[in-house]
């Protein structure tokens, strides 16, 4: 016999379109680690697209995240973020707001700058 069962929306929040992208010349390893991976760096690893320019497109659902680069090892906060808030370990977490059409989290170090931050 067949049921027919109606359709129940997902209770799941929409999720949104985001991109992380980092720009270091010098860097051979990028992730990003945050409140919506359980901070676990291994989970997001940046996409290297030449030139020291680094990229993840991934799809969060709306609201606030805290966040930070892994750059070869060395977390630090994203230097181009508009908000960061302070974080237990004496450091600055970089704020993501996901909310509207599509969300970016943009870092861009000169070659000059060297990566020295090693606090989570």
């Amino acid at each position: 016999m067949k049921h027919n069962t109606p359709h129940i929306p997902s209770i799941e929040p929409h999720l949104m379109p985001v991109r992380f992208e980092f720009t270091d010349p010098k860097a051979t390893a990028v992730f990003v680690a945050g409140t919506f991976n359980q901070w676990t760096p291994e989970a997001k690893a940046l996409h290297a697209a030449g030139g020291g320019r680094w990229f993840k497109d991934t799809a969060l659902p709306p609201g606030t995240y805290e966040y930070r680069l892994i750059v070869d090892g060395h977390w630090m906060a994203d230097p181009l973020a508009k908000e960061s808030v302070a974080n237990p370990f004496g450091g600055r977490n970089s704020v993501l707001k996901v909310g509207g059409p599509i969300a970016t989290a943009t870092a861009i170090i000169p070659e000059n700058k060297t990566v020295k931050s090693k606090q989570k």
